[in-house]
């Protein structure tokens, strides 16, 4: 039993390693240099020829984020007539970093597609990363740093960021999230948090309900998946590359070949550049937050961290069970534009039609579905054609908007 519960537990934490990193297992945890001439602008965005800004804002419950800003195209490209430019951030999934939005050639990228297109482009990192390691009391050696998972997301580092692009930039803003960013997205807007500052939201691989999620990996792992009893034994850091992760990573790759991992989990990705796995770039999460995503994935639900009794319910919440996110209240009238896979084994087909049937009452003319179905979960991001098939689509609803 305690050798499939690690077996299991080992297989979850595979999967989340590869839900937004470009593929593959190669996993490093390297502590990055705050240092702006180490950053992202100059590792990742001046090296390709455009201009590129780094900046900090700080959430209300101190952590300290990194954000990058694009202001512009390559040699100046992309300036726009009869005002200012439009903001838009951009926002990663899950074991990533803003760099998802930059690991493709200028040409396949969306940070660098939306800079030539005239867009004033802002790259998100959440807390924990690599990048937005800093907070104003705490270090990633301290227990409570770490107390954390994707409600503090919604709660903090998303209305930091919002406000942030909105007071620089006098504008509301475009917001475009990819997997774990698009749950971020739903659960802030059925708060009804940082509404005034949006314009629009383009979700690539919506996630908001995981309960049909096919992929026999995920499930098997979620229904015996036991990481509460880890973190409450002290492990509260989940970083890819060391510590008591990385040994169930390199025992469950001793038996299986992790290099078709990425398949099995993920879908079978029809378009991604056969080089883009070696642009992995994963980066620590909370492992409170990889038993919320896996309570999801268990209950079929979409609710608040569950803190696994009514006690522990009643002191944070003054109720038994944790709050749902109410997918229906996220307001008719806010221009959204959702796009799935048909070979997406995360944001699955199923999953994503119930949570379009929660907008069943959507304004239709504020509603935008895209289907493809020869994409998987990290065609989204990485794929080759998806400028043309994805990107270009997204762009013309944003200025429709």
């Amino acid at each position: 039993m305690v050798m499939k519960t690690v077996t299991s537990l080992a297989l979850l934490l595979l999967l989340f390693a590869v839900l937004a990193a470009g593929g593959g297992t190669k996993i490093s945890r390297k502590l990055e240099s705050s240092n702006h001439e180490d950053g992202i602008c100059q590792l990742n965005v001046k090296t390709q020829g455009y201009s590129c800004e780094e900046h900090k804002v700080t959430t209300k419950d101190g952590f300290i984020l990194s954000l990058q800003r694009i202001p512009t195209g390559r040699s100046g490209a992309g300036v726009t007539k009869g005002g200012p430019k439009a903001p838009v951030l951009l926002q990663h999934g899950l074991i990533s970093d803003a760099t998802t939005w930059l690991a493709m050639s200028p040409d396949e990228s969306l940070g660098f597609i939306l800079a030539d297109n005239g867009f004033d482009v802002w790259l998100g990192n959440v807390r924990g990363t690599n990048y937005s390691s800093g907070h104003t009391s705490l270090g990633p050696s301290d227990p409570e740093y770490w107390d954390w998972s994707w409600d503090e997301l919604v709660a903090y580092d998303l209305p930091a960021m919002f406000d942030y692009i909105h007071t620089q930039t006098g504008q509301k803003l475009h917001y475009v999230g990819h997997s774990l960013g698009t749950l971020m997205a739903f659960g802030a807007f059925s708060m009804h948090e940082a509404l005034s500052q949006v314009r629009s939201a383009a979700l690539l691989s919506p996630i908001a309900y995981l309960g049909q999620m096919p992929s026999p990996l995920a499930r098997a792992a979620a229904d015996i998946f036991t990481a509460e009893a880890i973190y409450w034994l002290g492990v509260k850091e989940f970083a890819p590359g060391g510590g008591p992760v990385s040994k169930l990573v390199a025992d469950i790759c001793s038996h299986i070949d992790c290099s078709n991992l990425e398949n099995i989990i993920t879908g079978p990705n029809c378009c991604m550049n056969s080089s883009t796995s070696s642009l992995t770039h994963q980066q620590p999460t909370a492992t409170k937050n990889m038993i919320h995503l896996a309570q999801m994935i268990r209950k079929g639900t979409i609710k608040m961290y569950d803190y696994g009794s009514d006690r522990d319910n009643n002191k944070h919440y003054g109720q038994a069970t944790p709050p749902d996110y109410n997918i229906t209240s996220i307001p008719n009238d806010l221009p959204l534009f959702l796009s799935y896979g048909g070979k997406d084994l995360l944001s699955d087909v199923k999953d994503v039609q119930t949570l379009i049937g929660e907008l069943s009452d959507h304004d239709p003319d504020k509603l935008v579905v895209q289907y493809r179905g020869d994409y998987a979960h990290l065609d989204f991001v990485y794929g080759v054609n998806a400028k043309q098939l994805v990107y270009s689509p997204l762009m013309a609803f944003f200025s429709s908007n």
